[in-house]
């Protein structure tokens, strides 16, 4: 039996912010209401990223430049972590560097094996403003890792060099949405 309100469920979901878009491409600003705005938009970064069957999903993916992201993803043991960080801050990653297949709702249909750090831990805020600290390994920990670039302004592709940037750009070029 499930305990709590389901992520998503009051949310609605909203356009996703596509590469090209300016949004993508700027520090997103800090939360500093954490009313009900707050707690609105965290539905609807849940009920937007599942609808696009996403793991994970920072605000200004959906144009709001805000440091606030949701997932929902399974770690490397199947383990599944569900939640959302409100101001979030990468403190640590390391361990083992490993190239993995990566994607991007804001890249939709393309993946590029991309180097992460097997282990990663944010810390931030709840949207009632209770401090949280998030660690993840493997898979859970590209999310996070992840996610904490959107709201940098970077996305995966800026992580990339030589032959495999060359071809994802290819990619990018030919793609139905980039025009």
């Amino acid at each position: 039996m499930r305990h709590g309100s389901i992520p998503g469920v009051h949310g609605r979901v909203r356009p996703l912010t596509l590469l090209g878009d300016p949004a993508l491409r700027e520090r997103c600003g800090d939360v500093t209401d954490f009313g009900p705005e707050l707690a609105a938009l965290v539905q609807d970064l849940f009920a937007t990223m599942y609808a696009a069957r996403g793991v994970g999903l920072a605000a200004n993916q959906i144009g709001v430049p805000l440091r606030v992201f949701v997932y929902d993803c399974p770690d490397d043991d199947d383990v599944r972590h569900l939640g959302h960080v409100v101001n979030p801050h990468l403190v640590a990653a390391d361990g083992i560097v490993l190239r993995g297949p990566e994607g991007c709702l804001s890249l939709p249909g393309l993946e590029a094996g991309t180097e992460r750090y097997d282990h990663a831990v944010v810390e931030g805020f709840t949207v009632a403003g209770e401090p949280v600290t998030v660690h993840g390994t493997g898979f859970f920990a590209r999310c996070l890792q992840h996610e904490c670039d959107h709201l940098e302004g970077r996305v995966y592709a800026d992580r990339l060099t030589g032959w495999r940037r060359r071809r994802l750009e290819r990619r990018i070029g030919r793609a139905s949405w980039s025009r």
